[in-house]
C-alpha cells in the first residue's frame, strides 16, 4: 500500500482504499456477492491475480474475513467492513449528482446486466419463468443476453438458455445503460423509441416496472448552468 505520511485519519484510511478497485471491491461484498466469480462478475474487467490480491489485502486489514465452505472459499464484510457501506453509498449518491459524462469505454454490458440481476424487483415479476431477451447494438461484442426470474430468483445468460422468451427488449447500450443510471427514465426512451420492447401486449407493458432502475437513480440531480 502506498503511504501518505500524514496521522490524518482520512489520510490513514486512504492509505488502504485508494488502490485501484479496491472499493469497487467492497461495493459487490455489500451488495451480496460472496464468491470469487461472484467478484469477477461484478468487476469484469479486473483480472483474477488482481482481484486475489486486493482480497488478501482486506483480509490482513480486518475488513474482509475468508471462509471455506466445502472446499470452496467465501468472503464476507467484518463489522469493520460492513462501516463502508455508508462510505461507498455517499460516492455513489456523489458520483450520481457530479460525474455524469460516461465514456464510450465505460459501456459494458456484462456490468449491467449482472447488476440488473441482482436488484430487479423479482416480487413485481409473475409466478413461473419469465425470461426477457436484451439485443443491443451491432458494434457490442456480446450483444445477446437473458434475464431469467423463476421462484423468486434472477439469473442473465449471454448464450440462449433454450427458455420460451417473454419480451425482447431492443436498444443501444448507451440508452439502457442510461435508463438504468436514471439519466432518462423507460417512459421517455419508449416514447423516443431509443427503446423497443417486443411481444405480448400483457408482458411488454409490464417489462419497464419488472426491470426498474438502480437504486441510485433515484439520485435527485442538480440542474446544471452553463457558462459562456
Amino acid at each position: 500500500m502506498s503511504e501518505y505520511g500524514q496521522f490524518c485519519p482520512v489520510a490513514k484510511a486512504m492509505e488502504l482504499l485508494d488502490e485501484r478497485w479496491t472499493l469497487l471491491v467492497v461495493r459487490e461484498l455489500l451488495s451480496g456477492s460472496t464468491r470469487f466469480n461472484e467478484l469477477r462478475r461484478g468487476n469484469p474487467k479486473m483480472s483474477p491475480a488482481l482481484l486475489s490480491k486486493r482480497l488478501r489485502t482486506l483480509e490482513r486489514a480486518g475488513v474482509v474475513r475468508r471462509t471455506v465452505d466445502a472446499g470452496r472459499s467465501r468472503y464476507t464484510l467484518t463489522a469493520c467492513g460492513e462501516e463502508l457501506g455508508a462510505v461507498v453509498e455517499a460516492l455513489g449518491t456523489w458520483g450520481v449528482r457530479w460525474i455524469g459524462a460516461i465514456a464510450d469505454d465505460d459501456l459494458d454490458p456484462r456490468l449491467l446486466m449482472w447488476d440488473m440481476r441482482r436488484t430487479v424487483p423479482v416480487g413485481a415479476w409473475p409466478a413461473g419463468r419469465t425470461v426477457v431477451a436484451f439485443e443491443f447494438d451491432a458494434a457490442v461484442p456480446d450483444r445477446h443476453w437473458w434475464l431469467c426470474v423463476a421462484e423468486g430468483e434472477a439469473d442473465v445468460c449471454d448464450q440462449d438458455p433454450g427458455f420460451v422468451v417473454s419480451a425482447t427488449v431492443r436498444t443501444r447500450l448507451r440508452t439502457l445503460v442510461e435508463i438504468w443510471r436514471g439519466d432518462r427514465s423507460w417512459e421517455q426512451a419508449v416514447a423516443a423509441e431509443a427503446v423497443t420492447i417486443s411481444g405480448p401486449t400483457a408482458i411488454t407493458r409490464n417489462v419497464p416496472a419488472w426491470l426498474g432502475q438502480m437504486t441510485l437513480a433515484a439520485v435527485a440531480r442538480p440542474e446544471r448552468v452553463n457558462v459562456d
